[in-house]
């Protein structure tokens, strides 16, 4: 019994480091990003190009754009567009994890008008201020950025109405207790509509081992079932998964080679087992109270 309990404080040591290790990394990459957005804004240059990207490009419309700060617009790292795929209505409360500059908090605010609110929580220092500058240019008063982890949010049980998140979820080492907080500050009936990649089908685990995929939101991806599984353990119910780009072998290379890898041999391993896909849940709404209570 000792013994046992001896490895599995051993386990718990080493999640916990590698939760530590995860963030740290993630942290240094989209603190860089927001930094790099920053300064090719302060000297004029055109930022960082994602046009190439085939998982960040083209993922929102010129009439988005065009009401937004262009900083707002360069330092979107997402793999979807949730503000397009979901019904925001005027006066709710929406929660963005993992915000980065901002731009889906903005689009969000937007949405819900001056009697809703829009939350964005970030970890990063570096994209918070970036953020917390671009809602100052956009001018919208119904913004608030929060600092903080996905897996511990800073708000109180049954405060908000939608949790969106874009490419954000995979990133996190502790996908459980990610999916456990976004229920519980979700009101009774309230949504969950995320985009995230999404694995469909079995993968190499070299790519799975890979951190710097992990990073760039690949080798993070829950299979398709698994996520549903995990949504549903959390209490999530109208789970549903739908894909909104799937990728092939060729968009494969790219990461794989960055990752040090034998492109031309791990990418048809990968083909067609990686997506974008928005995925959507619901927090059951409340049931009735004591008996004679709903009468």
């Amino acid at each position: 019994m000792e013994a046992q309990t001896v490895v599995d404080n051993q386990t718990d040591v080493a999640n916990s480091q590698a939760e530590i290790d995860t963030k740290t990394l993630v942290q240094e990459k989209y603190g860089a990003a927001a930094r790099q957005v920053r300064d090719a804004n302060s000297s004029g240059c055109c930022g960082p190009k994602r046009g190439s990207n085939p998982v960040t490009s083209n993922l929102y419309n010129e009439a988005e754009k065009s009401g937004l700060p262009a900083t707002a617009v360069l330092a979107s790292m997402g793999c979807g567009n949730p503000t397009a795929l979901i019904e925001l209505k005027a006066g709710e409360t929406v929660l963005d994890l993992g915000s980065g500059g901002g731009i889906d908090v903005l689009l969000s605010a937007k949405r819900v008008g001056p009697t809703g609110k829009a939350y964005g929580l970030d970890m990063t220092d570096d994209m918070l201020a970036l953020a917390r500058e671009n809602q100052r240019q956009a001018g919208l008063e119904n913004v608030e950025f929060l600092k903080g982890e996905i897996e511990k949010i800073p708000l109180p049980d049954n405060s908000v109405d939608v949790v969106i998140s874009n490419c954000v979820i995979n990133l996190s080492a502790n996908k459980d207790r990610v999916l456990r907080e976004a229920f519980r500050v979700l009101k009774p009936g309230g949504r969950f509509a995320v985009s995230d990649i999404v694995v469909r089908g079995e993968i190499p685990e070299e790519v799975r081992k890979s951190m710097l995929l992990w990073a760039g939101c690949i080798s993070g991806a829950l299979e398709e079932q698994e996520y549903k599984s995990k949504l549903a353990a959390a209490d999530f119910t109208a789970i549903g998964v739908e894909p909104t780009r799937i990728y092939s072998a060729e968009h494969a290379k790219g990461w794989l080679a960055k990752a040090g890898m034998d492109a031309e041999a791990v990418a048809p391993l990968v083909e067609g087992k990686f997506m974008s896909a928005f995925v959507r849940a619901e927090k059951p709404a409340a049931g009735c109270c004591p008996p004679g209570c709903c009468e």
